[in-house]
């Protein structure tokens, strides 16, 4: 694994390491590691997700039958709860740093016996989520629900962000095709399409959801197509 890495932008550096692939930089460090989330995969904890809550299918089972295409994967931290939820996750990247830092997670939670059978069901795909969701329409292979976490621009700015995550900021982009995006969801299918947004942000390309669950500082816009 690992054996080509992908070239950060400058003033960036991947390095490998005992305790994972590491984007360094700016006199700050980046590592996915799924462990640090096992609090929040107790079964109590996970049934207070609020992305959990949004997701969820009435009289889902949990044995991975039901898919999510994840199509803003990032680190795959909000993949991994649903794959704790029984999902099983499709998670497309379109950076390959960002990709790469994503599968050497992956690739050591296989070790964690309470992490193993959750990362069992998340599968990566470094590329563009927009083609496989118009493949996905062609065949009329639709997923279960399509997840969008869009960068944006005021995300950027806010102070609140963890230091650290600055170096992800700074190879992520804010979304500039939110209506191309949200068309390719709608247009694969699903039985429903969550969009995490801030708390008093505006909806996804002015997309009105069917309703949506809120938090503190975010709210999940759950969108449900009418079932033909």
């Amino acid at each position: 694994m690992h054996d080509c890495l992908p070239t950060p932008p400058a003033g960036l550096e991947l390095m490998r390491r005992p305790e994972g692939l590491t984007l360094v930089g700016e006199g700050m460090e980046l590592r996915a590691d799924f462990s640090e989330l096992l609090p929040r995969l107790r079964e109590g904890a996970l049934a207070r997700e609020l992305l959990v809550r949004a997701a969820r299918i009435k009289g889902m089972p949990r044995d991975g039958s039901l898919t999510v295409l994840d199509a803003t994967a990032g680190l795959g931290e909000d993949s991994l709860l649903l794959a704790a939820a029984g999902f099983t996750v499709e998670l497309y990247e379109l950076d390959k740093v960002i990709a790469a830092l994503l599968c050497d997670a992956l690739e050591r939670a296989r070790a964690v016996p309470e992490l193993e059978p959750i990362v069992a069901r998340m599968r990566v795909t470094q590329g563009d989520s927009l083609v496989a969701l118009r493949e996905r329409a062609e065949a009329g292979n639709a997923p279960d629900v399509v997840y969008l976490d869009p960068m944006f621009p005021e995300r950027r700015k806010r102070a609140a962000v963890k230091k650290k995550f600055q170096l992800l900021h700074s190879l992520e982009h804010p979304c500039g095709n939110e209506a191309e995006l949200i068309e390719a969801a709608l247009g694969a299918g699903p039985r429903k399409i969550v969009v995490k947004r801030p708390i008093k942000g505006p909806v996804l390309a002015g997309v009105k959801p069917s309703y949506a669950i809120l938090g503190k500082a975010v709210r999940y816009d759950v969108i449900v197509p009418p079932r033909s």
